[in-house]
């Protein structure tokens, strides 16, 4: 059975990415997936060789014919945004899909078609498979791409006989997140103790609980305002969450960033132990 875990932040900046691809490192026998197609950076540390990709259709955008059309302005009347001028001009990249034009269009030239809002793609790394996307700038239904890279993840798990898929989720608390951890048998929160960070963070975990999903917190730069990590000590055991380590801040994760390898391969040095005895932990919850 295939083991799935993600590892979240209430906000960005917290070292998710930095922690994902340390334990993918650490790991055995596994699918490593960047879940946040929004502003996909896994890659940076992983170089993955493409082996392939697919065309991803987000929302349906309008597209008019200009020679079917009498210029009889409902278009620009109903829609709600801005997506066609008063001389019933269409501007595509301003259509949100809605298809109102198409419904009050009397002489039928408009329809909706499909919209190429991106990629997924199926990698090779050092470390094993990854599965990761890019949405293109602008484009919606961030959410829809995610599930399709958790399902090729799942798809990929099974083919090549893998049981653990670890998922770099997006930061934050919106659809993508909530695409990103459904299911899944366990969530690592991530949190700086900023107040921010304490914040965005508490607010994610009661998401991962909304859907009954076990949740461990790691503690990234906890020595930069030691008062904050003692309320996120307290609210943890208030809340009965586990704190699987705490990681004090070093530049050792912006040098190894900065070599294209992650922490546990370019240093033996305490960030390095410290990640290494978080794995132990959350390895003794996964089995």
């Amino acid at each position: 059975m295939v083991k799935e875990i993600t590892i979240i932040s209430g906000k960005g900046g917290c070292g998710k990415t930095t922690l994902t691809a340390s334990f993918a490192a650490l790991a055995k026998n596994l699918v490593i997936v960047d879940a946040d197609v929004d502003a996909a950076d896994m890659h940076l540390l992983m170089q993955p060789k493409i082996k392939s990709k697919e065309v991803f259709n987000g929302l349906n955008v309008a597209q008019k014919d200009d020679n079917i059309c009498i210029n009889c302005g409902k278009c620009y009347e109903n829609c709600r945004y801005g997506a066609f001028d008063p001389d019933n001009t269409l501007h595509p990249e301003k259509c949100e899909g809605c298809a109102v034009c198409e419904m009050v269009c009397p002489v039928n030239a408009i329809q909706m078609v499909k919209r190429n809002a991106g990629e997924a793609y199926i990698s090779d790394t050092r470390f094993g498979p990854m599965v990761h996307a890019k949405l293109h700038a602008g484009e919606e239904a961030s959410g829809k791409l995610v599930a399709l890279v958790r399902q090729n993840a799942k798809n990929v798990a099974k083919e090549t006989g893998k049981d653990l898929i670890i998922i770099d989720g997006p930061p934050g608390i919106g659809c993508t997140v909530i695409a990103s951890l459904t299911g899944v048998d366990l969530v690592l929160v991530v949190i700086e103790p900023s107040l921010s960070g304490i914040h965005d963070s508490m607010r994610v975990m009661k998401v991962a609980k909304h859907f009954n999903i076990p949740a461990l917190v790691c503690i990234n730069k906890y020595d930069i305002n030691e008062e904050n990590t003692k309320n996120i000590l307290k609210f943890c055991n208030d809340e009965g969450i586990e704190i699987v380590g705490k990681i004090a801040y070093d530049d050792t994760a912006t040098e190894a960033m900065m070599d294209e390898k992650t922490v546990v391969e370019y240093s033996d040095g305490s960030m390095s132990q410290a990640i290494k005895d978080i794995w132990q932990k959350i390895e003794k919850v996964l089995i």
